[in-house]
């Protein structure tokens, strides 16, 4: 059965981690509701522009780290190359 927590609850959460410092696993821990449940409440209560930003980040992020691959493995495949061309042409 799922805990029913009031708005106020849940913002006042979130705040002891975005706010003050605390760490999300000791607020969840103190106030005895789960980290991921934490998280979520942090995430509905930022202000919808800060909320667009972080997911345009994510989005960022994740197209950076397919270039990334896409960089590394041509360039793997260059280094291949440049060492075969160089064993057959000495």
């Amino acid at each position: 059965m799922s805990q029913q927590y009031t708005e106020e609850f849940r913002i006042e959460a979130a705040k002891q981690v975005t706010e003050r410092g605390h760490s999300v696993a000791d607020v969840a821990a103190r106030l005895g509701v789960s980290t991921h449940s934490l998280y979520q409440w942090m995430r509905y209560n930022q202000p919808e522009g800060q909320r667009q930003a972080a997911q345009d980040q994510q989005s960022e992020i994740r197209r950076l780290k397919a270039e990334l691959k896409r960089v590394t493995e041509e360039r793997d495949i260059l280094k291949k190359a440049a060492a075969y061309f160089a064993k057959t042409s000495g």
